[in-house]
């Protein structure tokens, strides 16, 4: 039997909307553009194998696992560990043409790198989240041995694998994606945008329409909750 193209074309919908709104390149790259910081521009010593670190940007956040020794495993956007087996070449730090064919291909990586080209000069966040799941956080070298398995090749996806989804299965067990939603829904540059993500997320997950009110107001609420 052929499946309903309906929520497929949803999701997509919705995928390529939050690329257009949310997804900033990276300040990593080439071209003239500043390199990141110096070695030992962190104090590393604060953080402690298995800790989940996040990044905030102006237009999302972008999250790792500290492994230890000024490692961080983080998955991002990359289209050339598809066309290249190159380790030198795709170990180098992802430029903004690889990190948006990469979403455009669905194709990452995690990948591991020093905590200067993960934070890229941006503040970090140290388990943050840790107390929103007190009861689900595993063992720190639990969290670090889960993404040291998963470093490779990964497929992309802005709604159901990026790098929240990475890091909240290392840490807590499963992956997490309520935090990606909230995070659009608070951006008040992004108001029309969060009513077509509701609406989408309804086609998408198959409520029923007696349920649209209650998932309007609970849009809502995360907003003003922000």
């Amino acid at each position: 039997t052929m499946k309903n193209p309906v929520p497929q074309a949803a999701s997509l919908l919705l995928e390529k909307l939050m690329l257009l709104v949310h997804i900033r390149p990276l300040p990593a790259g080439s071209g003239g553009e500043t390199p990141p910081p110096a070695p030992g521009y962190y104090d590393t010593s604060c953080f402690k194998r298995g800790d989940l670190l996040e990044v905030p940007r102006t237009l999302f956040i972008h999250f790792g696992i500290y492994l230890g020794e000024n490692r961080v495993a983080h998955l991002m956007p990359d289209i050339l560990p598809s066309i290249s087996g190159d380790r030198r070449q795709i170990q180098q730090v992802v430029t903004n043409k690889r990190l948006i064919l990469g979403v455009l291909a669905r194709t990452a990586s995690i990948r591991v790198d020093t905590v200067e080209d993960f934070a890229y000069g941006g503040s970090i966040l140290v388990n943050h989240m840790d107390r929103l799941f007190e009861d689900q956080v595993l063992g720190s070298e639990e969290a670090a041995r889960r993404a040291e398995k998963l470093v490779g090749t990964t497929a992309y996806s802005l709604l159901w694998n990026n790098c929240e989804h990475f890091v909240t299965y290392c840490r807590y067990g499963a992956p997490v994606f309520f935090f990606f939603f909230k995070m659009i829904i608070r951006d008040q540059r992004s108001v029309l945008a969060s009513v077509l993500v509701g609406l989408a997320s309804i086609v998408c997950l198959g409520v029923a329409p007696s349920t649209t009110l209650p998932t309007i107001f609970f849009f809502f609420f995360l907003w003003m909750a922000g």
